[in-house]
């Protein structure tokens, strides 16, 4: 797969952090083995995406990336969760297009 991290860093709106690329190509490839697993492999041609699961990747890395150790914050009764805690609406409107799913 084409590194996709100078997208996910212009995506976070700081394209021109090299430390920034350097971390979110870090973090793709885990990325894009979800998407690979959910989609069963559906959308890619060999290693490349198709551009709408690029996407996915693309923002889904992003939320990773703010948030890599899934911690939770607590402020009075409120529990938030940021970043990545698993695939979004809009997401997965994208993933199950390529999802085989049962008739």
């Amino acid at each position: 797969m084409e590194p996709l991290g100078y997208d996910v860093a212009a995506f976070l709106g700081q394209g021109d952090d090299a430390t920034l690329v350097a971390l979110a190509d870090q973090h793709l490839p885990i990325v894009t083995a979800m998407v690979r697993s959910y989609t069963r492999d559906r959308g890619f041609t060999g290693t490349e995406p198709a551009d709408d699961l690029a996407a996915v990747i693309v923002c889904a890395t992003a939320r990773l990336m703010t948030n890599p150790e899934q911690v939770r914050s607590v402020v009075g009764s409120v529990q938030t969760f940021p970043g990545f805690t698993g695939w979004s609406l809009a997401e997965l409107f994208v993933l199950n297009r390529y999802r085989k799913r049962a008739a």
